[in-house]
Order: structure tokens, then C-alpha cells, then sequence
């Protein structure tokens, strides 16, 4: 594989790309005027058809680096025929997630709104018939994830034979999920005369194994540090006790006034668990995990993106590709176990240029996670300290009214007359011990009979 790296294309402003017009003009519309570095290296390569693996960390507008080239190669077969033969699938983007399909295609939509190009979306968690309706309709460019493709392919929904670009998008999270057997069996149904485009937020080394086996001489463009985070990204770790991260959230949510905050779990319980926690301390949380149908997550990041919600809880997963203008702050309420998981985390806030913060909280036991994300990303992470406020916990002493209520009880409580027999000293049967003055003769005649009976006596 030729490891062709470029750095030297630096256009300051979209027209200068070569965009075509109808393109450029959807550009200008969403208010962007000049492209980001990963834009700025990756559009040209890809008009001229050459093969790309590109790394960006998250948030650099890698989306747009092949969408807006992709669109533009496109528009020489471009027409407004209704027929769905005159608009096979010409271009095949694969993400690893439901909602990642989802955003591409939203971009997808919204720079090609000035062109006759149709595009599709097709993901798992509902239902297929509209998705098969779509697809039969005709479009060139094809927004899917693996295994609800094979399942169109399987149903004869889709002819893949005319794709002349494919696009792997997240293509380290799709290994990293087990994705392999399907890609493969996707990329064998495809045109071997094809361009590859593979874009990832990190290079591993199984992703340059996949680029040498699928992409052909390509061009390798890297515009950040391998693992490196933002600089404009503010990094802080808090260590805690492990009961104490739920009061941290909810003070630095409170404390600060944050909204639109992503907080990240390791778990799906845990991340449900958190969410409802939340919500009882009057924070307006959801979380969003792979046991959540696709209308639940998609209302849930609805809800997020429009402001109506102050936490996003989320799985790793979940929230793969989660493009949300203006987070603030990300919060790792658990460390990831894979340090690289954590340069995508804190890759959803400070996008677009923007300053971000990143929170780690951590338990003592955790601290092992931390040190392998400080050796990945070559960069010492501050530790602080949150003064979190005193919660108003039940004593473990009595309350006076229950210790009012204990002495109550016991005082107003009967006891039975203790015989005085018990409190003497011990007297042998024969003999004749001295007897007490009595207090109250009947009670002493009543008691010196019983105790006759007892010892053998009349």
C-alpha cells in the first residue's frame, strides 16, 4: 500500500475546491464558508477518484470530507427521470451505528438539496417496508449499515452491481463490533472497479490491514496527531469514591448551569440506572443504549439536539458518531476499558472549532484506566478536586421524638413484683435460718410456703 501523505492543500474557502455550483450553493446556505483541514486535504483526492484512508479525530467534519466530493462526482450522471432504473446506487456509505446512517444522511440531504440526486437510509430497529419502498424507488447514493443491507440484498431490495464509490465510514468502531464477515461479504458483491474511501478517527493497526486488502494505492491523509485530543478541549479528572460520581454530575450540571451535557457509561444498565437518578435530583436526562428501540433513541437525541434536555446519558456505542452542535462538556462517569474509546468521547464536544471540557471521574480502582488514556494520548491529564455538597443523611443516633417515644414505651411498661426470696442468701433445708422482718405479712406467709414446697417441706 502506498502511504502517500499530503499536507500541502490548504484551500481557504469551499469555491476554491472546484465544487460544482448547485453544491456549493447548499454549502452556503448552512453558513459554512471555509473547510476544515480534513475538508481541505480530502475533497480534491477524492474528486480526481483516487482511493483515501483518512484520520481525524471526531468532530473535524469528516462527514462532509467525502459527502460534498462524493455528490460532485456524481452530478455528471445526475437526472430528473422518474423512472428507478435512471438512478441505480452509484455510492454506498456503511456506518457502524443506526445513528451515525442517520447523520450521514441528513448531510447527504442537505448539500445535495439543489441536485436531482435521490439518496436513501437503511438501519435495523424499524420496520423494513419503508426502506424497501425507498430503495425501489431508485437512488444514487445509499446511506446503510451491514447487516439491514445484507438483509435488503437477501430480500432483492437493492442491486449493488453499478456502486462506484464506497465509503467505510468509522471503519475502527465497525471492526471493533464485530462487523468483519459482513463488510466482507458486502465488498464481494460489489464492482471490483470501484474507489474506496475509508475514514476513521484512528489508524490501528487492523484498520491499515483492511486498507491494504480493500483500498487500492491509496492516499493517506492524517491532519491530527495519532490518538491525539483536541487542543481546545479542556481535560480534568476528579478522583472519587464510587458512590459520590452521581453527586458530582448532578453538582457540576447544577453548579455550572451546563445543558446539553454527554455523559458516558460503560454499561446499558448503568447507563438507564444513571439516567433515572438524574431525573429524580430535577435534571432532565434520557439515555440512549442498544437495548433502546431506534424511535426511542432517535426521540431521546431529538430531544438532546432542540435543548429540551440536560444530560444525554449514553453508551459508547449509542453515541458513536453523535454530531451535536455546541456541547460544552463531556462527562466520563466510568473510564472507558479501551483507552482509544476515550479520544472518541471527548471527540462530542469542541467540534467545529469550539472551546469543550472533558470530566473524568474515577474510583481508586479506576485509576489504571486513566494512566493507559494518558499513555495513548501522550498527554498528562490535571487531576482537581470537587468539593461536593453535604447530602442531608439520616443520623444514625436517635432522634429525640424517637428516643421520647423509646422512653415512653418503656416507663409506661407494667412489671411484675420480683419475690424477695431471690434476693437472699442461700440456707440449707435443715437449717433454720433467721427470717426477715417482713414488709407485708401475707406476702411473707405466702412465700415462705412456697418456698417449703420447694425445698421438700409441708
Amino acid at each position: 500500500m502506498a502511504d502517500t501523505t499530503i499536507s500541502d492543500l490548504t484551500p481557504q474557502t469551499f469555491s476554491e475546491l472546484g465544487l460544482h455550483a448547485d453544491i456549493l450553493k447548499a454549502v452556503a446556505a448552512t453558513g459554512y464558508t471555509s473547510p476544515t483541514p480534513i475538508q481541505a486535504q480530502a475533497i480534491p483526492v477524492v474528486m480526481q477518484g483516487r482511493d483515501v484512508m483518512g484520520a481525524a479525530q471526531t468532530g473535524t467534519g469528516k462527514t462532509a470530507a467525502f459527502t460534498l466530493p462524493i455528490l460532485h462526482r456524481l452530478m455528471s450522471v445526475a437526472n430528473s427521470s422518474a423512472s428507478p432504473a435512471r438512478h441505480p446506487v452509484r455510492a454506498l456509505v456503511l456506518t457502524p451505528t443506526r445513528e451515525l446512517a442517520d447523520q450521514v444522511a441528513d448531510n447527504v440531504s442537505t448539500y445535495g438539496a439543489s441536485t436531482p440526486l435521490r439518496s436513501a437510509v437503511v438501519f435495523g430497529g424499524v420496520d423494513i417496508n419503508p426502506q424497501r419502498d425507498a430503495l425501489r424507488r431508485g437512488c444514487e447514493v445509499l446511506i446503510a449499515t451491514p447487516g439491514r443491507l445484507l438483509d435488503h440484498v437477501e430480500q432483492k431490495n437493492v442491486n449493488l452491481g453499478q456502486v462506484g464509490i464506497l465509503v467505510l465510514d468509522e471503519a475502527d468502531r465497525m471492526l471493533d463490533m464485530g462487523f468483519l464477515p459482513d463488510l466482507d461479504r458486502i465488498v464481494r458483491l460489489l464492482p471490483a472497479q470501484r474507489q474506496t474511501l475509508l475514514f476513521s478517527a484512528t489508524f490501528s493497526n487492523e484498520i491499515r490491514k483492511l486498507g491494504r486488502s480493500w483500498l487500492k494505492d491509496p492516499i493517506e491523509i492524517e491532519v491530527a496527531a495519532r490518538n491525539a485530543t483536541a487542543e481546545n478541549v479542556t481535560q480534568i479528572a476528579y478522583p472519587l469514591g464510587g458512590n459520590d460520581k452521581r453527586s458530582a454530575v448532578t453538582h457540576l450540571v447544577k453548579s455550572r448551569g451546563l445543558n446539553q451535557v454527554i455523559v458516558f457509561c460503560n454499561t446499558k444498565i448503568g447507563t438507564s440506572r444513571l439516567a433515572r437518578q438524574l431525573d429524580l435530583d430535577g435534571i432532565r436526562s434520557e439515555s440512549i443504549h442498544g437495548d433502546k428501540s431506534q424511535l426511542e433513541r432517535m426521540k431521546a437525541l431529538e430531544a438532546f439536539k432542540a435543548g429540551k434536555l440536560e444530560v444525554l446519558v449514553a453508551t459508547d456505542v449509542a453515541a458513536r458518531g453523535l454530531d451535536v452542535a455546541g456541547v460544552p462538556c463531556v462527562i466520563n462517569y466510568d473510564l472507558p476499558y479501551n483507552a482509544e474509546d476515550y479520544v472518541h468521547r471527548i471527540g462530542r464536544t469542541g467540534r467545529a472549532g469550539a472551546s469543550g471540557e472533558a470530566i473524568a471521574l474515577f474510583a481508586p480502582d479506576e485509576e489504571r484506566f486513566l494512566l493507559d488514556i494518558e499513555k495513548l494520548i501522550k498527554t498528562k491529564i490535571l487531576r482537581g478536586t470537587l468539593d461536593l455538597p453535604k447530602p442531608a443523611r439520616r443520623s444514625s443516633s436517635p432522634s429525640p421524638a424517637y428516643e421520647s417515644r423509646g422512653r415512653h414505651r418503656d416507663t409506661s411498661r407494667s412489671r411484675a413484683p420480683v419475690d424477695d426470696f431471690f434476693s437472699r442468701p442461700y440456707v440449707a433445708a435443715n437449717v433454720e435460718a433467721k427470717p426477715r422482718l417482713p414488709t407485708h405479712t401475707s406476702d411473707t406467709k405466702n412465700t415462705r410456703k412456697s418456698v417449703g414446697v420447694l425445698l421438700g417441706g409441708r
